[in-house]
C-alpha cells in the first residue's frame, strides 16, 4: 500500500482475496457446451448457414481449443459472466456475424499471463547468475507479496475491453488489418500518449499523490517486470484511459485492425517488462549504430535509476521527453555501460539440487513467483498446464547441463543454487544413473573452475547408490579444489534436537542402510537412547556396523512402544497406522512422509531458520517455510564459514557437536517444524 493511501487505491475486488479465482472448487460449467439443435429441413452442408435460432457445432478441435480456454480463464471469477456471453455468442451466432475483437478478448488475456511468465522467468535466471545486473540490493518475501496481484490490471483490461467494444462505436468487428490505422496509432503513441504519461508522472511524484498512490510502485527499488503494472486502482486506471487513447481513436475513425489493436497492447506489455527488469539486455552497439534509438527506447538501466533516485527519467518508454526538459539521469548512459561490462561474480558456495515432482518446476524460483514464494504444496488448478509441464521433463531429458536459479549473500560469502535437470523419479531409473551422475560432476568441475569453496549436495544428488554420498567425483577428481559436502552430521544434529526431551527411546524405520540411518543410529546410542526397530534385515544390517559396546543400544521389537518414530524414505502409510495417538514423526530423509495421521504429531525434514543478514531470500526451498533451508544445505555454508578444508561425503562424517555449534554461533536457528 500507499504510504498514506488515497481515495481509489483498493481494487474493486480486493476484499475478496482468494475469492478473485477458484481455490478449492472445480470451475463451473457452462450449459451452452452441452447444447445442440438439428435443423428442420434438408440435411444441410457444413458451410451453410443454419437458423439463428439453432446452434452451430464448431470442429471438434476448435471446440476442445474453446473448453481450453474456458478452464483457462474461469480460474478468475471475475471473469466468467463476460467469458460465458462471449463463447455463448461464438457458439450460437452466425459465422458472418462473429466478432473477433471479442472472441480474443480471453486468449489475449492468457497470452498477456504467459508473455509475463515469460519476462518473470528470463528476469530471475538472469539475476541468478549476477552478470549485467543493474542494482546489486536483495530481493525479500514483502516484495513478492506487494506484487502478487500484478494480474489485476490485466482482469480490469479484459473487463473494460468487453465494454469498450459493447459501447464505443467502431470498436467491434474490426478486419484484421488496416494500414492507417497502424500509423495512426504509432503517432498518436509518440504524441499524446508518452507526453502525457510524462506530465501525468511528474505529478505521481508530487509529494501529495506520490504519498497516497505512487509511492506503492517505488517501494521496489529492486525491481522485477512484474512491478510494472503493480500500481493502486486509481492510478492502473489512468494507465489505462492513456493507452486506449490509440485503439479508440482508430474505432472511432474507421481505422482500426484486430492486428494493430492486440499488437499495441502486447508493445505496452513488452516494453514494460523489459524497462523493469534488473539486468541490462541493450546492447550499446544497437545505439550507437542507431543514435536516434536512445529518444526512442529507453534501457533498463534507464528506467532503474527513476526507483533509485525517483527525481529523473520520467519517461514511459521514449526518453525524448527527459530529454527535451531537462530531467534525464546525468548517469543514464555510464550506467547502462557499466551494466554490460559486469561479469558473473566469484561464487564461494553451490547448492546442487534437482527437481522433484511434476509441478516443482512452477514452484521453483523461476516459476510462478507467488507459488515459489510458499511451500510446496499440490494445485489442483496447474493439471491445465500439463502440456507444458510433459514438455519441461523432454526439455528437462535433453538439457546438457545444470543451471542457475537463486543468488544469495552472507556476511562476505557469496552463494549460487543449481538445478540438475532432472526429476526424482529420474533419479530412480537405471537408465538415468550414469547420465545424472554425469550432470553432477560437470557442476562440480565448473564450480570448482569458478574457485567455489564448497559444493552441497541436496536432495538425490548425494544418493548412496547414485554415487556413494559423493564420493564417486572425489575418485574420479583428486585434484579437486571445492570441497564437496553431504550435510549428514548437521542433518544428524538437527533430528537429534528435535527428539522431545526426556525421550529413551526411539523407533527408527528405515527403508536402506543408508549414511544418514547409520550415523542417525549411532548418535543416539552414544546419548544412551534406545533404538527400536521392526524389520529384522535392516536391524541385522545396522547392528553388524556398530560398534561392539553399542550394540545393546539396537533392540528388535515388533511392538512399537516409542513414543517418537524417526522416519526414512518411503516409509508406507500401512506403517503409519500402526502408531499409537499422539505419536511423534520426526523424518530424517531429505524427503518429508505424507501426513496421514491428523491425531500424530508430524515434525518437517531436517531444517534450520537463516540468519536475518542472510540476502535476496524471497523463494522456499521445496516444502520448507520462509526462511528455512534445509540442514543439508546449511551444512555447506557453515563449511564455508568455517573454511574447513575438507569433504564431508563417503563415509566421511563431520563432528556432530562441532557442525552444531558452529551452525548456531553464526546465527542459524533451530527450526520446530511442527506441523
Amino acid at each position: 500500500m500507499a504510504s498514506q493511501p488515497g481515495p481509489l487505491t483498493q481494487w474493486p475486488w480486493q476484499r475478496l482475496g482468494n475469492m478473485k479465482v477458484w481455490s478449492n472448487a472445480s470451475p463451473p460449467c457452462l450449459p451452452f457446451f452441452q447444447q445442440t439443435c438439428t435443423p428442420s429441413g434438408p440435411h444441410l452442408s457444413d458451410n451453410m448457414v443454419w437458423s439463428s435460432t439453432c446452434v452451430r457445432q464448431p470442429h471438434p478441435l476448435l471446440l476442445l481449443l474453446l473448453l481450453l480456454l474456458l478452464l483457462l480463464a474461469l480460474q478468475y471469477v471475475l471473469l466468467a459472466p463476460w467469458l460465458a456471453h462471449s463463447v455463448h455468442k461464438f457458439v450460437t451466432g452466425k459465422p458472418e456475424e462473429m466478432d473477433m475483437i471479442n472472441i480474443l478478448i480471453i486468449p489475449s488475456l492468457l497470452m498477456r499471463l504467459l508473455h509475463a511468465q515469460i519476462w518473470i522467468t528470463l528476469s530471475r535466471m538472469k539475476t541468478a547468475k549476477s552478470k549485467h545486473s543493474i542494482v546489486d540490493k536483495s530481493l525479500d518475501f514483502e516484495q513478492v507479496d506487494r506484487e502478487r496481484n500484478w494480474d489485476d490490471q490485466i482482469i480490469l483490461t479484459a473487463i473494460l475491453a468487453y465494454v469498450v467494444n459493447k459501447v464505443i462505436p467502431g470498436a467491434s468487428h474490426q478486419p484484421w488489418w488496416n494500414t492507417r490505422g497502424a500509423i495512426l496509432v504509432s503517432l498518436l503513441h509518440v504524441g499524446p500518449v508518452e507526453f502525457l504519461y510524462y506530465w501525468f508522472h511528474r505529478a505521481l511524484h508530487h509529494h501529495y499523490l506520490y504519498s497516497r498512490y505512487h509511492s506503492h510502485h517505488h517501494a521496489s527499488v529492486v525491481t522485477e517486470p512484474i512491478t510494472s503494472v503493480i500500481h493502486p486502482f486509481a492510478e492502473e486506471l489512468v494507465y489505462f484511459l492513456l493507452f486506449a487513447i490509440p485503439p479508440i481513436t482508430t474505432a472511432l475513425t474507421g481505422s482500426g485492425s484486430i492486428i494493430t489493436t492486440y499488437g499495441y497492447l502486447n508493445y505496452i506489455d513488452f516494453m514494460n517488462y523489459m524497462g523493469h527488469c534488473n539486468f541490462e539486455m541493450v546492447p550499446k552497439w544497437l545505439l550507437d549504430s542507431l543514435p536516434p534509438l536512445k529518444y526512442l527506447m529507453y534501457t533498463p538501466s534507464f528506467h532503474s535509476l527513476h526507483h533509485t533516485r525517483f527525481r529523473t527519467n520520467y519517461s514511459l518508454f521514449m526518453p525524448i521527453y527527459d530529454y527535451i526538459y531537462g530531467t534525464v539521469d546525468e548517469s543514464s548512459d555510464e550506467l547502462h555501460e557499466r551494466s554490460l561490462r559486469k561479469k558473473e561474480e566469484v561464487v564461494d558456495v553451490v547448492h546442487l539440487t534437482h527437481l522433484t515432482k511434476l509441478q516443482s518446476m512452477c514452484h521453483s524460483r523461476i516459476g510462478l513467483s507467488s507459488l515459489a514464494s510458499k511451500p510446496y504444496e499440490h494445485q489442483w488448478y496447474l493439471w491445465i498446464f500439463w502440456p507444458f509441464t510433459h514438455a519441461l521433463v523432454q526439455l528437462a531429458w535433453h538439457i546438457g547441463t545444470t543451471f542457475t536459479v537463486e543468488r544469495n549473500k552472507l556476511e562476505k560469502l557469496r552463494m549460487e543454487t543449481w538445478m540438475v535437470p532432472r526429476y526424482s523419479f529420474q533419479y530412480a531409473t537405471f537408465a538415468e544413473k550414469e547420465k545424472i551422475n554425469g550432470l553432477i560432476e560437470e557442476a562440480i568441475l565448473e564450480a570448482d573452475r569458478r574457485g567455489a569453496k564448497v559444493l552441497s549436495l541436496g536432495l538425490l544428488n548425494q544418493a548412496d547408490e547414485l554415487n556413494g554420498c559423493g564420493m564417486l567425483y572425489v575418485k574420479r577428481n583428486p585434484k579437486l579444489k571445492v570441497r564437496l559436502v553431504d550435510g549428514t552430521s548437521l542433518a544428524v544434529a538437527v533430528v537429534l534436537n528435535s527428539i522431545p526431551k526426556g525421550t529413551q527411546s526411539v523407533l527408527l524405520l528405515v527403508r536402506n542402510v543408508s549414511k544418514m540411518a547409520l550415523s542417525l543410529c549411532l548418535a543416539l546410542c552414544q546419548i544412551d537412547i534406545q533404538v527400536e526397530m521392526v524389520q529384522r534385515d535392516k536391524f541385522n544390517l545396522l547392528k553388524q556396523r556398530l560398534p561392539p559396546q553399542l550394540q545393546n543400544h539396537l533392540v528388535l521389537s515388533g511392538k512399537y512402544k516409542s513414543k517418537t518414530w524417526l522416519l526414512g524414505n518411503g516409509v508406507s502409510d500401512q506403517e503409519q497406522r500402526k502408531a499409537r495417538e499422539g505419536i511423534h514423526f520426526i523424518p530424517y530423509s531429505q524427503f518429508p512422509p505424507r501426513v496421514v495421521r491428523e491425531d500424530c504429531i508430524y515434525h518437517c525434514t531436517p531444517a534450520m531458520l537463516v540468519p536475518k543478514a542472510y540476502q535476496n531470500l524471497h523463494a522456499c526451498e521445496n516444502w520448507l517455510p520462509r526462511r528455512v533451508m534445509s540442514a543439508w544445505r546449511v551444512a555447506g555454508i557453515v563449511h564455508a564459514l568455517e573454511q574447513w578444508n575438507k569433504n564431508e561425503c563417503g563415509e566421511t562424517v563431520s563432528n556432530i557437536e562441532t557442525m552444531w555449534r558452529a551452525a548456531l554461533r553464526h546465527g542459524f536457528l533451530p527450526y520446530d517444524g511442527v506441523l
